[in-house]
Formats: C-alpha cells, structure tokens, sequence
C-alpha cells in the first residue's frame, strides 16, 4: 500500500512538470537575449554538442534494456538515470542556444525537405509526449511497482529511443545550414 502512495504521491509533480516544461520551453525558444540589451554571442558550438548528448542517450537506453533483460537492475537504474539527467542537460543547452542565436532554416528542397519537416514534427510532438511517460515510468520504478513499470516501459522506452535518434537524423539534416 505505500509504495501506492509513492507513485500517486508523484501524480500533480509530473503532471505540473509535463506542462511546465514544454510550455517555459516555448517561451523561452521565442526569447533572445539580445533583444533584452544582453551583448551575448551566440552559442553556435551547442549543437554539435546536443546532438552528441542526444546520440549518448540513444546508446544509454539501449545498454538499459539489455542491463534489464540480463537481470542487472542496479545497472539499469543507474543506466535510466543517466538517460534523464543526459536528456536534462540536452533541453538546457538547447534553450540556451536558441536563446543566443536565430533558428536555423533548413535549405534542403523537394521530397527530402518534407523527409526533414517529418522527423523534425514527429521529433518536437514526441519529445513533449515523452516527458510524463518518462516520469511515469521512473516513479512506478522508484514505488517498485514492477509489473505498472514494465506495462509503460514497453511504450516509454521506443518513444524515447525515437526522439533520441532523431534529434541526431534532426540535427545532421540541417548542420549544412548553419551559419558560420
């Protein structure tokens, strides 16, 4: 009965954070420090960065999976939590970024341009998406409600991996455009 109340003691928090984060997100993108008399120059060495920290977390999962699969839950705790601090520090580099610097528009035309406007979509829908299911998941593992943890894992984890992956696909698409 405790470990109940753990995860539903955890419900209004990932709630509150799975609209707060996506919503401070989005203002945020809109904000350039310039604007606000801020003499800062743009943090134009962050996506190569980010797209990196978005690959590791791909790797990160994966190795989670198989730690599980082999029985190594300690391993697989660490591995997860690895996989949300490597994701916390990706979105504060990126608003940061986007707060430097003007978006970068991509250049490529015809059936690869709609390929791009696809992943990128699918990429920003998901990584909302992804938040509660991620904190959903961690907290079921947390109260140790294996069997609720493992029912979500099995949507959590592809979704995750997905936009992992392609904030990577994201970011080589449109490295050719970037300005020097």
């Amino acid at each position: 009965m405790e470990d109940h109340l753990l995860e539903k003691k955890y419900n209004k928090f990932i709630i509150a954070v799975s609209i707060v984060i996506p919503v401070v997100v989005a203002i945020l993108f809109g904000v350039k420090l310039k604007d606000f008399g801020y003499n800062v120059e743009p943090l134009s060495f962050l996506p190569p960065i980010y797209a990196t920290i978005n690959g590791i977390t791909a790797i990160v999962l994966v190795l989670a999976v198989i730690a599980i699969k082999k029985g190594n839950q300690k391993l697989h705790e660490i591995l997860m939590t690895t996989a949300i601090a490597l994701s916390v520090a990706f979105l504060v580099m990126y608003v940061a970024y986007h707060m430097t610097a003007d978006s970068t528009k991509f250049g490529g035309e015809g059936l690869v341009r709609y390929v791009y406007l696809f992943i990128l979509l699918t990429h920003i829908l998901l990584s909302i998406a992804i938040i509660p299911l991620v904190l959903i998941t961690y907290v079921r593992a947390l109260a140790k409600r294996f069997d609720r943890h493992r029912k979500i894992a099995k949507i959590t984890f592809p979704l995750w991996l997905y936009v992992a992956v392609t904030g990577v696909v994201v970011y080589l698409m449109i490295s050719p455009y970037y300005a020097n």
